[in-house]
C-alpha cells in the first residue's frame, strides 16, 4: 500500500491549520491548558531545542503532562517513546536501551526510572516560557509499547499520519464537540482519542487514576464531554454508577475487547439519543473498522480492501494490512518482525464469519482446553452477559486432571439498594447456568459460577485475564 498521508506536519501545524482555537483546551482533574497556549509557551521551559533530533522517553505521572510533552516534541525529536506511569524500572531500562534514549522528558523521581540513561533531563514545568518555534524539523518516530506482556513489552513504531489514517481528513463537523476517554493517552486507545481531539481540533477532558468512576463522571459532566470512547469493561463499569444518570453524551464509542450485543443494547437503552459505535484497533495492527448498525461483530462485507484498510480471516485469524499498521519493532521485537512477506499483520483475535456477519471469539492465546476441546472465555462471556441480573462477567480455565481444565466464570450482578440474599444469589447462578446450557456446547458450559462484588481490570480499562 502507499506511504500514509496527513493533513499535518506535526500536531502544532493542526492548531496554527485551525480556524478558531479560541475556548477550546486540553484538561485533567486538576489543571486545564488552553490550545491557544501551546502555541505561544513551552512546556519544556523553553528547552526544547536542546531536544531537536533526539530520541526522547516521555516518563510523567501524569497524562496531561505527556499531552503537552507531544504536542511539543513531534516534528521536533527524532523519535520519542510514550510510557505508560505503570512501566517499572527493569522494563525501563530495557526501553531506553532498544529505543536508544538519549534525553528524557520526566517528572518523577529519577530512581523511579532505574540507572540514569545517557544524555539529556528535562523537567516539565508550567506553561510560561514565550518561544518562538522554527518549521517542523523532522517526521518524528511515535513509538508506543505493546500491551498483554508481563516481560518486556515490544515497541511499536508508528508515523503521524498512520496514527490519524482513520479520521484526518475527516474534521468534525459538528460545533462543541468535546472528548472524553477512560482509556489512558500513553496507551493506543488513549492515544487515538487524543489526537482525534488534537487534529480536530476540540477540546479534551483526560482521565485520572486517582478518580473514582462516579467522581470522572460528575467531572465529564460538567466538562460537557459530546464525544467519549472507553473498552465495554469501562462501560459496565460506568452504568452501575448512578452518576452516569446524570451524563448525555452524543456518541458513545468502544474498543479494546470485545463488544458483545449486551453492552451494546445496555448503552442503547441507557442514552438512546446517542449514537453508539464500537471499533477494531491494536497497537500493531492499528484502527481496522468501526462499525455503528448497533450490532455486535462486523459485517462480511468489510473483508478484502476498502481505502487503506485491507483485512482477511487466515486460519481464523484476523489479518490486517493498512497504512495504519505500524512499521516495525525496535530492539529485540524487530527479529520477531511485525508483519508477513505480503504486509499483513496477524493480530491474533479469533473470527468466525457467517455469509452476512463476521465476530470476534476471543484471543488466539486464551483459549481454554478442556480435554482437547477448545473454549474462547469471550464467547461463553457473551452469552452470560445476556442474562437481564448479570452486570458483567470474567470467564477463565482452572486446571482439571481429568479433562486439563474446566471452565469456571466470575460473575457481577446488577447492584440493588441492598446485597442479593443467598437464595437470590442461588437462584442467579441456577439461571446463569441454564442460559449456559440452551446457547452452548456442553464442554463450553461453567462448570462453576461465583457471584463477586468486581473483577480485576488492567491499566488499560480491559478485564485481567489469566496469562496463557
Amino acid at each position: 500500500m502507499k506511504p500514509p498521508r496527513s493533513d499535518v506536519d506535526s500536531l502544532l501545524d493542526a492548531l496554527r491549520g485551525a480556524a478558531d482555537l479560541g475556548g477550546l483546551w486540553i484538561c485533567d482533574r486538576v489543571r486545564t491548558v488552553a490550545l491557544a497556549d501551546l502555541l505561544q509557551g513551552s512546556f519544556l521551559d523553553g528547552r526544547h531545542e536542546e531536544l531537536r533530533g533526539r530520541c526522547v522517553l516521555i516518563a510523567t505521572r501524569g497524562q496531561l503532562a505527556t499531552a503537552l510533552a507531544l504536542f511539543e516534541l513531534d516534528g521536533h525529536a527524532r523519535r520519542f517513546v510514550i510510557c505508560p506511569s505503570d512501566v517499572g524500572p527493569r522494563q525501563l531500562a530495557a526501553i531506553i536501551a532498544e529505543a536508544e534514549i538519549d534525553a528524557v522528558v520526566c517528572d518523577r523521581d529519577l530512581a523511579e526510572l532505574g540507572p540514569h540513561p545517557p544524555g539529556l533531563i528535562v523537567a516539565p514545568t508550567l506553561l510560561q516560557t514565550p518561544v518562538a518555534r522554527p518549521a517542523t524539523a523532522c517526521a518524528t518516530e511515535w513509538v508506543l509499547l505493546t500491551s498483554g506482556t508481563t516481560g518486556t513489552p515490544k515497541l511499536a513504531v508508528h508515523s503521524l499520519a498512520g496514527l490519524t489514517g482513520a479520521f484526518s481528513r475527516a474534521r468534525h463537523a459538528e460545533a462543541g464537540v468535546v472528548w472524553a476517554t477512560f482509556y489512558d493517552i500513553r496507551r493506543y486507545g488513549g492515544l487515538q482519542i487524543f489526537l482525534r481531539a488534537a487534529v480536530g481540533p476540540s477540546s479534551l477532558v483526560l482521565a485520572s487514576e486517582e478518580e473514582t468512576v462516579a467522581e470522572h463522571l460528575r467531572r465529564l459532566t460538567d466538562r460537557g464531554v459530546t464525544h467519549i470512547s472507553g473498552t465495554p469493561t469501562h462501560w459496565r463499569r460506568a452504568l452501575m454508577s448512578p452518576a452516569a444518570k446524570l451524563f448525555a453524551p452524543r456518541y458513545v464509542r468502544l474498543s479494546g475487547e470485545i463488544a458483545d450485543q449486551a453492552i451494546l443494547d445496555s448503552l442503547r437503552a441507557f442514552w438512546p439519543a446517542a449514537r453508539i459505535g464500537h471499533a477494531y484497533a491494536s497497537t500493531e495492527a492499528g484502527v481496522g473498522f468501526e462499525v455503528r448498525d448497533g450490532l455486535e461483530g462486523f459485517p462480511t462485507a468489510l473483508l478484502g480492501a476498502h481505502g487503506d484498510v485491507e483485512m482477511k480471516i487466515v486460519d481464523g485469524s484476523l489479518r490486517i494490512r493498512s497504512t495504519r499498521t505500524a512499521s516495525r519493532y525496535l530492539g529485540a521485537g524487530a527479529a520477531v518482525g511485525l508483519a508477513d512477506g505480503e504486509g499483513f499483520v496477524d493480530t491474533g483475535d479469533a473470527v468466525e464469519c457467517s455469509p452476512e456477519r463476521c465476530f470476534f471469539r476471543g484471543r488466539r492465546g486464551g483459549i481454554i482446553n478442556v480435554g482437547g476441546s477448545k473454549v474462547h472465555p469471550e464467547e461463553v462471556e457473551a452469552v452470560i452477559n445476556r442474562h437481564p441480573r448479570v452486570r458483567m462477567s470474567l470467564v477463565k480455565g482452572q486446571k482439571s486432571p481429568i479433562t486439563s481444565a474446566i471452565v469456571v466464570a466470575d460473575v457481577v450482578l446488577h447492584g440493588g439498594a441492598e446485597a442479593p440474599t443467598s437464595a437470590e444469589v442461588a437462584q442467579a447462578k441456577e439461571e446463569v447456568l441454564s442460559l449456559c446450557r440452551r446457547e452452548l456446547p456442553p464442554y463450553k458450559v461453567p462448570v462453576l459460577i461465583r457471584i463477586v462484588d468486581k473483577l480485576p481490570v488492567t491499566e488499560s480499562g480491559k478485564l485481567a485475564r489469566p496469562q496463557s
